[in-house]
């Protein structure tokens, strides 16, 4: 019972990591990365399709993403939706490739992003206290049930508490590395 609550905590956990690291890699720094363009939507024959379906995008070089767009009729729909995105990317077609140049980044928006990776990793932090939350509570009801004792609940808030005290070392390190990322020139 009790390791079946700590497996389910454990997993839910590891989602929220990788959500906060899907988070991440939409704030831009000052380094090109094609991961940037993640959330890039094009309307393809009027259905919002992401960028990554329908171009192949590589760094180019650390300052310039390289995009080959596979259907060329579309190269002009992907170059719009890349400036109208709120990246602040300005895009220049050149034949059948699209470069997107990385502008340098601002001081002020450095600190931006700092503040938005900074949300963000709170948010992750919330969200593991909350399944910490509802793990106790499940230890909680087994006791009321009288499927484990009351040393076992202790055991089992003690276990979920070391595996939370990880996830959270692990956010903050996590962001850290972005912080990181974000202040290098």
């Amino acid at each position: 019972m009790i390791n079946e609550i700590k497996q389910d905590a454990q997993e839910r956990m590891k989602k929220t990591l990788e959500a906060l690291d899907h988070a991440f890699a939409k704030i831009r720094t000052g380094r090109a990365h094609p991961s940037i363009l993640d959330g890039v939507m094009v309307s393809y024959y009027g259905a919002d399709t992401p960028l990554r379906q329908l171009a192949n995008v590589v760094a180019e070089d650390s300052r310039t993403l390289a995009l080959t767009v596979f259907d060329k009729s579309m190269i002009q729909a992907v170059e719009k939706a890349i400036m109208t995105s709120d990246l602040g990317l300005n895009p220049a077609t050149a034949g059948t490739t699209i470069r997107v140049p990385m502008p340098a980044l601002t001081e002020e928006t450095r600190k931006g992003y700092t503040r938005q990776a900074r949300a963000e990793a709170e948010n992750a932090r919330v969200a593991i206290r909350n399944i910490r939350r509802d793990a106790l509570a499940q230890l909680k009801d087994l006791v009321k049930e009288k499927e484990i004792s009351e040393d076992d609940e202790r055991r089992g808030q003690d276990e979920v508490q070391k595996i939370t005290d990880k996830f959270v070392a692990e956010i903050d390190k996590a962001l850290e590395n972005k912080e990181a990322d974000l202040m290098a020139v």
